[in-house]
């Protein structure tokens, strides 16, 4: 029993408080009109007193039985004797106020006579009336009401003072009039009736709302408990409608309630409704928690969603809790918790504020939470009960009105049946995040959003039941480093997104709540710490609950963020005032490497994409594709989208950490190889070029492979999303490519006027030495990927679909696939991948695959080479013992490439710029810009070097592509078109060695004569040509005669058939003993010189002097012709003389 857990009091025999006054029972009883309960046994009901009759003639009447106040008891009257031994312990039976006590506390279900009833509420209705008890509550509260104002100045003999003193209980420390005021209190609230003035004011509102009788004894005393929580629901219902109201609630009766509920705060016994519901739950739940001071109220607040609590219970508490959301001092802990810390806050002095709102619980809890953010002191006890009420906010939707209210549609159509622990909060967040097909309207929106700003859920995750118990297992596995409640908590949650710890609930309810969070700055505590000053210096932002129609709270992280990564601005330096202090840089950097996981979590991007989400991204709806989808469809965006976009992407550029997704895929690459950028606090670009510099390592994953490929094409739209790049060349690009901006067009630019300057020998070159570092790397990334090369790409998408469908596109085995096959590409795709090869040909570092596979070569061979020189360095090092196989097998692959088209051919090209025109123009005459020339101008300057006729710089470099194409037949494009079918005919063998050393060529001149096709015999006997006039163009012959040209021929210097006419002297010289080998080969040769000519006689006086002046026996034959000559002029000057003789002797006749 309740009466046995409380003090006794000293005076029980004066057991009441007047707290109504005669005036409101007049009052009462001449506007009701009750009729007059009938007496009870040895008690007469008071007289109705006529309206305005003197309060001491009532007071008469309520005193009219001396024995009342002296030894008369309740338990002796006949009425209650049969419930009193039904219901109350026997020894309880001496004291009235047990006895009142244990039956007002009955249990519903155990109905007490009708004439127990009324002589209960006789008995305290009388009570109230007896001024007496003012003079008893004087004396027991003398010092207290001296020291509380108010109380000393009520009138006294109208009962108000005692009602003060209720009002101000809380106040009272000394201890016998503390008990006395509690019990007397609990007995006037055992009945709305007896509440001082609470009758007068709420009367119409109890008949409009239909709440119940206001006539005594109509109802029992459970009854009139209901009548209170009637009208507590209407207030509340009132205040969820604020629309269609019939019979709104007046304002004064509107105060009575709350004050009601205010006065029963610290004891739930005041509540009757709510204690009647919840008695049973109170012992389950509550059963070792002490009345008084609000704490069975904050127990059963705790347990409200537990299973076994009852649905009646349950809804008492809401009602409770709706109340204390309308005035938050209808919480007795809340109220005396936070009276001071209101006070020195000044929350409830706010003149912009109409009185109504500054008693709200939101209003509090802004209030009090704007000066904890700026730092200022908060009592912890405050902020405990601070903690209690956001958390109450967030389980239960119902206790926001505006939720209510402007929700309604949402949460019927979506929501339904999920109103425990914060679920349909969540769902509703879940509504207001998604598309526009199930999105909530902007009033629903702009009310969840005041209530997260109200409960303040980033402080503390806690405060989140829904989010606290789906993140429970990752919090203690991922986060458990964290102390519990830290605000960084939810930084660590989100650090976690989508990795192998997170959970799928936990990450639903992560990302609805920040999706919030996102859309005011001041709701992550850790940001607004470090940034408010900067906030207010250079976004103009105002207190943390106060807001700006030119700044919204949505606005104010995309200023930090413009703020972090500017540090400079058209090639200016910013100003340091316009600068964001380190720590909130580094707290604006964090957010946006979670942020970036979600667009939805950029309210800006959101906000001005919404469309184009719709109308290009809808499929894509996993991790991160959304914000893929908007670069990669960048051009087809409406402008708003395209310049946020478009800004996004350009800090990504900056600081490529903020794509988490492809960070967390990289990781292993990155702790290998770029840990040294990784660990800068600042990216510049850094990072993202060491990811793709590593782009083949083994550590490098197709997740992390395709997001940095995916970046580098986004990069291509706008030379702005490569930062190095835009820092390095921005001047250069507003001077000499202006208007220009995609990245591979001003990479065009720049290159082509790089290397007219290098080409024309400028003095001063154009484009500056950062920008041409710069430069450098751009291209040498672009090589890798023939998507990288739009210009490139575009043409040879059909090719590449039908000729290497299987191929992959990075390490540019794309780009090798297509110039493999070469002759069958279309005209378009052709003509661009012979411009790409020219290019590559003058700088071989463009050439990906060749610095690929010959890496470790060039570092062997080529250290000190010049990076234009290096294919021609490999090349000379082609054949030594120490050349990797690979890399060989690519350098003949560029070689043949290089004999295809002397314009491919770089130092030939520069060697032979004056022979070519001279020789062969009518082969260029034919010839197209962008289309190979198959080898015809190498094959006429070939020609030109067997005649000796070319400049010696020029002669030089045919002599070493005559001894390299003479070793592998491969590198003589125009053998290999005319004589591919009488390889595979008459040297099979030969064709298939791995080592190429000149057997090919051989089996051709050794079948000469099986040779069918007029063409390949023509080209077989220019190779026997071409040997006359120097023997190393002859690899087997130089073979087999080595030994003898050392011996014999030393001291001739090589070219011009010297050496070769040096071995056919010997071989005729008789005292010269050659080399069986040589001997042979010698005379093979010999052999098919003479078939050649016999085959291939001169053509004119030029071919036959180039054949004599080529002949091993040019010296007889020169001899030959001398001899013949003299004879001629001998026999000339001979028969001269004769003619001469015979002219004159006619004439002398």
């Amino acid at each position: 029993m309740a009466a046995h857990r409380r003090p006794q009091l000293l005076l029980l025999l004066l057991p009441i408080l007047c707290v109504c006054g005669v005036g409101s029972v007049l009052g009462l009883k001449a506007a009701g009109g009750p009729a007059e309960p009938p007496d009870p046994p040895a008690i007469r009901a008071a007289d109705p007193p006529v309206k305005g009759a003197p309060a001491a003639a009532a007071a008469a009447a309520g005193a009219s039985q001396p024995r009342r106040a002296s030894g008369w008891r309740l338990s002796e009257e006949e009425a209650c004797r049969e419930d009193l031994t039904r219901l109350c312990p026997k020894h309880t039976w001496t004291n009235n106020l047990a006895v009142l006590e244990c039956l007002q506390d009955r249990r519903e279900e155990m109905d007490i006579a009708p004439d127990c009833n009324h002589l209960l509420w006789n008995y305290k209705l009388n009570l109230t009336t007896d001024p007496k008890f003012e003079s008893v509550a004087t004396e027991v509260c003398k010092s207290t009401i001296a020291e509380i104002k108010e109380c000393n100045e009520e009138e006294r003999g109208r009962g108000y003072l005692v009602s003060c003193l209720v009002d101000h209980r809380g106040n009272i420390s000394e201890y016998q009039c503390n008990q006395y005021i509690t019990k007397m209190t609990s007995i006037v609230f055992s009945d709305y009736r007896l509440i001082c003035g609470f009758m007068d004011k709420c009367k119409d509102d109890i008949n409009g709302l239909r709440c119940g009788s206001i006539n005594v004894g109509h109802k029992d005393v459970h009854s009139q408990g209901e009548v209170i929580s009637c009208l507590e629901k209407g207030l509340v219902r009132e205040a969820e409608q604020q629309q269609d109201q019939v019979h709104p609630i007046k304002e004064e009766c509107q105060k009575a309630i709350l004050r009601v509920a205010e006065l029963s705060s610290d004891d739930f016994h005041l509540d009757r409704h709510l204690y009647f519901s919840c008695r049973e739950d109170r012992e389950r739940f509550c059963q070792n928690t002490q009345a008084g001071e609000g704490k069975v109220y904050k127990c059963l607040f705790n347990h409200k969603f537990e299973e076994a609590m009852s649905e009646k219970c349950r809804d008492a508490l809401t009602t409770r809790q709706k109340l204390i959301s309308q005035d938050y001092r209808v919480s007795y802990s809340l109220a005396k918790a936070c009276k001071l810390d209101l006070r020195k806050q000044r929350c409830s002095l706010d003149a912009n504020l109409p009185r109504a709102r500054e008693a709200r619980l939101s209003y509090l809890l802004l209030c009090l939470e704007a000066a904890v953010h700026r730092g200022r002191t908060v009592s912890g006890e405050c902020q405990g009960e601070m903690l209690d009420y956001r958390r109450m906010l967030m389980e239960d939707f119902s206790l926001s009105p505006e939720i209510v209210l402007h929700c309604r549609t949402e949460i019927e159509a979506h929501c339904s049946g999920l109103h425990r622990k914060g679920r349909t909060l969540h769902c509703l967040m879940r509504i207001g995040r998604g598309d526009r097909s199930t999105a909530v309207d902007s009033v629903c929106q702009s009310a969840l959003q005041t209530l997260i700003q109200s409960a303040d859920p980033g402080a503390d995750y806690r405060i989140d039941r829904a989010l606290n118990e789906a993140c429970e297992s990752v919090i203690q596995t991922a986060c458990k480093h964290i102390r519990t409640g830290d605000p960084m908590i939810l930084s660590c949650l989100m650090e976690h997104l989508y990795t192998e710890k997170m959970v799928e609930d936990c990450e639903h309810r992560l990302l609805e709540l920040q999706y919030f969070i996102s859309r005011d700055w001041k709701l992550d505590p850790i940001l607004y710490k470090k940034c408010q000053g900067d906030a207010a210096r250079l976004c103009h932002t105002h207190g943390w609950n106060e807001t700006s129609e030119l700044m919204p709270p949505g606005a104010v992280f995309s200023c930090l963020y413009r703020h972090a990564y500017r540090t400079e601005e058209q090639g200016r330096r910013v100003n340091r005032d316009h600068q964001l202090s380190r720590d909130c840089k580094v707290e604006v950097q964090r957010i946006l490497h979670q942020r970036a996981l979600d667009v939805k979590l950029d309210p800006e991007l959101q906000k001005r994409c919404m469309t184009d989400l719709g109308k290009w991204c809808s499929e894509k709806t996993d991790t991160g594709q959304e914000l893929e989808c908007l670069q990669d469809h960048l051009e087809d965006l409406v402008s708003v989208c395209r310049e946020v976009v478009g800004n996004l992407t350009e800090l990504e550029s900056e600081d490529i950490q903020i794509d988490a997704l492809l960070i967390r895929a990289c990781e292993p690459v990155i702790q290998v190889h770029c840990h040294d950028v990784a660990d800068n606090q600042i990216d510049t670009g850094d990072l993202m070029e060491c990811l793709v510099q590593n782009k083949h390592q083994k550590e490098m994953n197709d997740k992390c492979s395709v997001g940095v490929t995916h970046f580098q094409l986004v990069q291509m739209k706008d030379f702005r999303f490569s930062y190095k790049f835009k820092m390095s060349c921005k001047e250069d690009v507003l001077h000499l490519c202006p208007n220009i901006k995609k990245k591979v067009d001003v990479v065009i630019c720049l290159s082509i006027t790089v290397r007219n300057d290098t080409l024309q020998d400028a003095r001063e070159q154009r484009v500056s030495l950062k920008c041409r570092k710069q430069l450098r790397v751009e291209e040498l990334e672009m090589s890798e990927d023939i998507r990288l090369e739009p210009d490139l790409y575009e043409p040879c998408r059909s090719d590449i679909s039908r000729l290497c469908p299987n191929v992959n596109f990075g390490n540019a085995q794309m780009i090798e696939c297509l110039k493999e096959q070469k002759k069958l590409l279309s005209q378009r795709c052709h003509q661009r991948i012979f411009r790409l090869q020219e290019g590559e040909m003058n700088d071989p570092e463009l050439d990906y695959q060749l610095m690929r596979v010959c890496k470790q070569m060039i570092k062997r061979f080529c250290t000190e080479a010049d990076a234009r020189n290096v294919l021609q360095c490999l090349k000379q090092n082609k054949n030594s013992e120490l050349m990797d196989p690979k890399c060989k097998q690519m350098i003949t692959k560029r070689q043949i490439t290089q004999n295809t088209d002397y314009r491919l051919n770089p130092v030939l090209r520069k060697a032979c710029r004056a022979d070519i025109p001279k020789f062969c123009q009518t082969i260029l005459n034919k010839a197209g810009e962008d289309s190979e020339l198959e080898g015809q101008v190498i094959g006429c300057l070939k020609l030109k070097y067997a005649d000796q006729r070319l400049s010696p710089d020029c002669e030089d470099q045919i002599r070493v592509i005559l001894q390299e194409s003479a070793l592998d037949y491969r590198l003589d494009p125009q053998l290999q078109i005319h004589c591919s079918e009488e390889i595979s005919r008459l040297c099979v063998e030969e064709a298939a060695a791995q080592e190429q050393t000149g057997q090919v060529e051989e089996c051709l001149k050794v079948n000469l004569l099986k040779i069918k096709q007029d063409a390949c015999k023509k080209e077989v006997l220019n190779m026997l040509k071409e040997s006359k006039a120097d023997i190393f163009v002859d690899p087997v012959l130089h073979t087999a005669c080595a030994l003898d040209l050392k011996h014999h021929c030393a001291a001739i210097t090589p070219g011009r058939g010297r050496q070769m006419s040096c071995l056919m002297e010997a071989l005729q010289d008789k005292r010269v003993r050659l080399q069986p080998e040589c001997k042979k080969r010698l005379q093979d040769r010999i052999d098919m010189w003479s078939y050649a000519a016999k085959v291939a006689p001169a053509e004119g006086f030029s071919d036959l002097a180039v054949q004599v002046m080529t002949s091993p026996s040019k010296n007889y034959i020169l001899l030959m012709i001398a001899m013949s000559v003299c004879v001629l002029f001998l026999v000339g000057l001979l028969c001269g003389r004769i003619t001469k003789r015979v002219t004159r002797e006619l004439k002398d006749r």
